[in-house]
């Protein structure tokens, strides 16, 4: 089992910038790629970003390339997703999630390879 639990959601304005924690509990945390997707309201939920479990290999969604930027510690058991430039439709709940690493350069963007989910965090930016 790997828990996992997001922080640092907020209400922002347009063009502001936000770091996203998400911190790893129970099983090596170093086994995993993981990623960061969100569901915004009356929308079904999108994948954004992801990284390998090496940390070395990272994937983006075209919303979002170039203003997020995801990287991982896992030395503190914890993903980050930096969101700079922020638009309103960035307006959503992030979800952090793991998937097991089959390689140490292993990424995916497939929601249903990812076993384990947090419970979300708000961002909201208004205009």
């Amino acid at each position: 089992q790997v828990q996992l639990v997001e922080s640092g959601g907020r209400l922002v304005q347009a063009g502001d910038s936000l770091r996203l924690s998400c911190a790893a509990s129970g099983r090596t945390f170093s086994n995993y790629a993981t990623g960061w997707f969100r569901q915004a309201p009356g929308k079904e939920r999108e994948f954004v970003a992801a990284v390998s479990s090496s940390g070395r290999i990272t994937d983006y969604a075209d919303s979002v390339k170039g203003r997020f930027t995801i990287s991982r510690d896992n030395a503190k058991n914890t993903v980050y997703l930096q969101m700079n430039s922020l638009k309103p439709e960035d307006t959503a709940v992030y979800y952090c999630a793991a998937s097991p690493a089959y390689y140490s350069n292993y990424i995916t963007k497939s929601q249903i390879t990812y076993q384990y989910w947090g419970q979300g965090t708000q961002v909201t930016v208004s205009s």
